[in-house]
């Protein structure tokens, strides 16, 4: 196994690792909405923050040597599920091409870190 921290990543919130690698497969640790240069400032709305977690997701899979077109499956925390699941997934959407798509979990929680409305984390295959 390999553990990876990227260099000019987003600021972990726990000790954990930005992605853990093993038999091709390359798992992602969710990210909040803040940025590397900003930890724990979250944009308003979910539209901002679900953009702010596919830019840090982004962030990490660069920092792998991959992208978005390497994700198998993603997972999905909303606080806010009923109020902000429609435009989440317009938001998402616009990173994957339409016959693309990961396979995907999606679900309500009661809190996230930072007191988040999103996080995102992701399964990736290397090639």
């Amino acid at each position: 196994m390999k553990f990876h921290m990227i260099s000019g990543g987003p600021k972990p919130v726990a000790p954990f690792s930005h992605a853990v690698e093993t038999d091709g497969f390359v798992f992602v640790t969710g990210q909040m909405p803040d940025t590397p240069q900003a930890p724990g400032v979250l944009p308003d709305g979910i539209v901002a923050q679900t953009r702010a977690v596919m830019e840090n997701l982004k962030i990490v899979l660069a920092g792998l040597d991959l992208g978005f077109d390497h994700v198998v499956m993603t997972r999905i925390y909303l606080t806010r599920f009923k109020e902000d699941y429609a435009a989440m997934n317009e938001t998402y959407r616009t990173y994957f091409p339409t016959d693309r798509l990961p396979a995907r979990t999606c679900v309500g929680v009661t809190g996230l870190a930072y007191d988040a409305l999103i996080e995102i984390d992701l399964v990736c295959r290397r090639p």
